[in-house]
Parts: structure tokens; C-alpha cells; sequence
């Protein structure tokens, strides 16, 4: 046990976009319609908060208060937003349902330099935030189920 506690999963991820609107529509399509989020309205400061959250996390948009450019993954920062589905057959649904919606998503595939199992698709967001959808891979299920004698 650590000292402090063992994290058990990330409660919620702030995302700052210039137009709540225009990012709440995508959203509402890709987390809602797609992935089954709830949503819900709250303001901070006066700032209009978005809240999408399933059983496991919150995803809350925000908007932005500085003037900068388009989102830059390469930039310190958010590089990107990976959520995982069970099977690689998700990874297919999610991608069907995301084109049914009109959101241009990059095809699923396999990634075998990042896993031999590693299967993943990618879409950005109207800020240029990327998303991933991966399925749950034989590692990281080894490292949930058997963590006590896991390697490392």
C-alpha cells in the first residue's frame, strides 16, 4: 500500500475550448450519442461549465480566457485524450457510430509498435484536441487483474 493511497482512476479531465457551443455539439456526438456519457450544466466564476461523466470519469469543457492559437499536441500540455473500450470491435462500432454522426474520424487500426494488440482510432475535436478510442489490451488487463505480481 502507498503511503498516501493508491489512485484508483482519474476522476475527471478538464478541456478549455474557444467556443462551448460549437464544442458542445461535437461532444454530445462523439461522448453522448456515441459513448453513452450523461451530461450536465454547472458555472464556475461565471464560466459556463459542461460536464459529460459516465460511471467512471468526467469530461468538462470550459471555456477558454486566454487568446493563443489551435490546440497543439506538441506543445506543453495535453498531448491527447485516450479512452478505452472493452474489445477492438468497439474500436469499429465507435468508429461506424462516429461517421453516422458526421464526424471525420481517422480509420481504426492496429498499432503493433505501440502493442501487438494495441487497436485504435483517432479523431480531433473542433479545438484540435485529438481523441483516441483504444480497446482494452492483454497488458493492461494483465496489470488490473494481477497486480500484486505483476512485473515492474
Amino acid at each position: 500500500m502507498n503511503p498516501g493511497g493508491e489512485i484508483i482512476g482519474i476522476d475527471h479531465v478538464y478541456l478549455t475550448v474557444w467556443s462551448v457551443s460549437v464544442s458542445e455539439r461535437f461532444y454530445d456526438s462523439v461522448l453522448g450519442q456515441v459513448l453513452g456519457f450523461r451530461k450536465s450544466r454547472f458555472a464556475l466564476d461565471g464560466d459556463p461549465h459542461i460536464q459529460y461523466y459516465n460511471r467512471q470519469l468526467g469530461i468538462v469543457l470550459r471555456p477558454a480566457r486566454a487568446q493563443a492559437s489551435v490546440h497543439d499536441r506538441y506543445a506543453p500540455g495535453l498531448h491527447h485524450l485516450c479512452l478505452r473500450v472493452s474489445e477492438a470491435a468497439d474500436v469499429d462500432r465507435v468508429e461506424a457510430a462516429l461517421r453516422a454522426c458526421g464526424i471525420t474520424v481517422e480509420p481504426a487500426r492496429l498499432y503493433p509498435d505501440y502493442a501487438p494488440d494495441y487497436y485504435a482510432l483517432f479523431v480531433e475535436d473542433p479545438d484540435g484536441i485529438r481523441l483516441e478510442i483504444t480497446n482494452f489490451r492483454a497488458e493492461r488487463r494483465e496489470r488490473l487483474l494481477h497486480w500484486e505480481t505483476a512485473g515492474g
